[in-house]
């Protein structure tokens, strides 16, 4: 039972946040290779977890680790399991019958997969750029999450409002409803998105002062789902909450 002699996680912020770069003790028997995956590994768990202060990059160390586990059938499981959890959940709740019972999503890396950017900028290890990312949104190609597509129309077709809430600012609804539709998420009940009073809000704060609108409505917010933290924790927070796969990036 001794995997481990110490676990001890010392620092795993990137080096815009600490001086010491990414350290944990590991078995003195493991190769190189498995040294850094293990490593890169439970820096992940932390990030899944909300152990971590935001960051801007992926260590450098672990850049390899996050494009294999986001291209490949890891990052697939993930969200499968997360997202058939949310339905199991979705099914077990007894709606009021009032037309008031709501599931907020949140757009980006929750309904819509921006990997086909993300692999062009290194899976997370380069700064982002909100210019570059921008002109990728008007674009359109995202492609849907399909474990959160079967989630969306499930929890659609057991009666639940769907509110979708996104820190893409107003400017981009045409092109969001596009992408959105043309993925197969339709028949929403409102779409969120930054307006100018939004300006230089965190989008802890963002999110939390638009769920307060949802239930100063009078809606009951059940359920959410994001990648993010900064998307399902605040105030105003739903009965459950379920947190996809995101190591690319940690906002607050």
């Amino acid at each position: 039972m001794d995997l481990f002699k110490t676990f001890t996680l010392l620092c795993i912020i990137p080096l815009a946040f600490c001086e010491r770069p990414l350290m944990i003790e590991l078995p003195e028997n493991l190769e190189p290779r498995s040294d850094v995956r293990v490593r890169c590994s439970s820096w992940r768990v932390a990030v899944e977890e909300n152990k971590l202060s935001p960051f801007k990059t992926v260590p450098t160390e672990c850049a390899d680790y996050v494009k294999e586990y986001m291209s490949g059938r890891d990052y697939e499981i993930d969200l499968e399991i997360v997202s058939n959890e949310a339905e199991e959940f979705a099914k077990s709740v007894e709606l009021k019958g009032d037309g008031m019972d709501a599931w907020v999503f949140d757009v980006d890396e929750t309904l819509l997969s921006n990997l086909g950017y993300y692999s062009q900028h290194g899976y997370g290890s380069e700064i982002f750029d909100h210019i570059q990312f921008d002109n990728w949104v008007l674009e359109g190609m995202a492609q849907a999450i399909k474990p959160s597509l079967k989630l969306y129309k499930e929890v659609k077709k057991l009666g639940f409002k769907m509110f979708l809430l996104t820190g893409r600012a107003e400017n981009k609804r045409s092109i969001t409803i596009n992408n959105l539709t043309k993925e197969g998420f339709e028949n929403w009940d409102r779409l969120i998105l930054r307006g100018d009073e939004d300006d230089g809000k965190t989008a802890l704060v963002f999110k939390s002062d638009k769920r307060k609108k949802i239930t100063e409505e009078g809606f009951r917010i059940i359920g959410n789902s994001g990648d993010q933290w900064s998307d399902l924790i605040g105030s105003y927070v739903s009965m459950r909450s379920f947190k996809l796969s995101n190591p690319m990036y940690f906002i607050a």
